[in-house]
């Protein structure tokens, strides 16, 4: 979706575009199969770091300041990657000057990450240079890379390259403040980069870039890269189940917790992964707008879940260390965690399949978490029973969607519209 405007170029150059594309870019149009390269495996290591910060930083800090302040970092966390994936589904990462920015841009997003917990105390400037030199960074070297490329690629690329040096601004000034100056600042600046590509990264005398000038985009490979990312985030909940309970007494509450975050994490898995990401694929490769699949499934609609598997696996934390008994903000957490996770799967596919409306097993989950959630505020359960009745939650939904698509009849239309 913001799949920065590289994706212009292919589309209305496809004449040329074999004679005068770059040596930089990848060969072949955008519905040809672009595998995921060991550089930018490598390149995710650095967001494995950065999602365990996240996740630590978020439990060291769970209250309502820290909470917001976590989920303005993720979504920046978020934003410079899967902008990356956007550049190397154009760019070619096996040509050498490719490979030089992406190691560049991992030295940057180690800095980054390294941030994070004292992103809002003494290493704001450190974050925000960081973030900022990867974002502009690496679109002046798109622009560069394109130099000789067709008209309409570059003239994108100079929109998204006016908007992250106009955020750039308010992200440094912002790593100068302190305190709630520095959250408004660095919120001012998220916002503009999260809205300029629902903007078409408009800029005046320069116009605006279309959803069709990134109709070329890969779906294969974009797919892959998020769900790659998704992977991750999954395996540090797992880490995270683990390397806590190994330092615990192994006893039955202990063991429940255990096994009931286990088996959130495979349900989660499953949801996502079971029939969603190749549904998902076929729907994209076939799109008549790929440019807005793109745009809205991927680049936007993959934040939710991924904040979501971050989320729980606070929880998971919380009730296998204090499985007794838990706050207000814990119980946000272990009933946020599986929501926003649902609901970003639930608007996934209702983007990405001929739907009238998100699958009705994600609602219902959704509905089943807010029937708790008076209960859970009540103090009625402890940590360890709301967690395995959430687990509980996501299980249903996992086997309710898993029936439904398996049905004989829906096996045989393919293109459903309740599950």
């Amino acid at each position: 979706m913001t799949s920065p405007g590289a994706h212009e170029s292919r589309g209305d150059d496809t004449a040329q575009g074999a004679a005068s594309n770059p040596p930089l870019l990848r060969a072949g149009g955008g519905h040809d199969r672009s595998p995921v390269t060991i550089i930018e495996l490598f390149f995710d290591l650095v967001f494995v770091f950065a999602v365990t910060q996240l996740s630590h930083t978020l439990l060291a800090r769970l209250d309502a300041v820290g909470a917001v302040q976590i989920a303005l970092l993720l979504i920046a966390v978020w934003w410079v990657w899967i902008f990356t994936s956007w550049v190397t589904n154009w760019l070619d990462p096996e040509r050498m000057a490719v490979r030089i920015c992406l190691l560049a841009l991992m030295l940057a997003g180690l800095v980054l990450s390294s941030s994070i917990p004292a992103a809002f105390a003494e290493h704001g400037l450190a974050f925000a240079c960081a973030y900022a030199s990867m974002q502009v960074g690496r679109t002046l070297f798109f622009v560069w890379a394109v130099r000789d490329g067709p008209e309409v690629l570059r003239r994108n690329f100079y929109r998204i390259l006016t908007w992250f040096c106009f955020s750039a601004v308010f992200w440094l000034a912002g790593g100068f403040a302190a305190g709630g100056a520095r959250f408004a600042l660095w919120a001012m600046a998220l916002m503009l980069e999260f809205v300029s590509p629902w903007l078409y990264f408009y800029v005046p005398g320069l116009g605006r870039s279309r959803t069709r000038d990134w109709s070329d985009v890969d779906p294969h490979h974009l797919s892959e890269r998020c769900g790659l990312f998704v992977i991750i985030a999954l395996g540090e909940s797992l880490l995270v189940t683990g390397a806590t309970f190994s330092g615990l007494a192994w006893n039955a509450a202990t063991m429940v917790a255990f096994a009931s975050a286990f088996v959130g994490s495979v349900a989660m898995w499953w949801i996502y992964f079971d029939t969603g990401v190749q549904r998902a694929t076929d729907y994209f490769m076939h799109s008549g707008d790929p440019g807005r699949v793109a745009r809205g499934a991927y680049t936007y609609f993959h934040l939710p879940i991924v904040a979501g598997i971050i989320v729980c696996a606070v929880s998971d934390e919380l009730v296998l260390a204090h499985p007794e008994h838990v706050s207000d903000a814990g119980i946000a957490a272990i009933l946020g965690g599986p929501a926003v996770y649902l609901l970003g799967n639930a608007l996934f596919k209702w983007m990405t399949n001929a739907r009238r409306a998100p699958p009705l097993s994600h609602l219902a989950g959704l509905l089943l978490l807010l029937a708790l959630t008076p209960v859970a505020l009540s103090h009625v359960f402890s940590a360890l029973a709301l967690g395995v009745a959430t687990t509980a939650v996501m299980v249903l939904v996992a086997a309710w969607e898993t029936i439904a698509l398996r049905r004989p009849d829906h096996v045989s239309q393919m293109s459903p519209t309740r599950v």
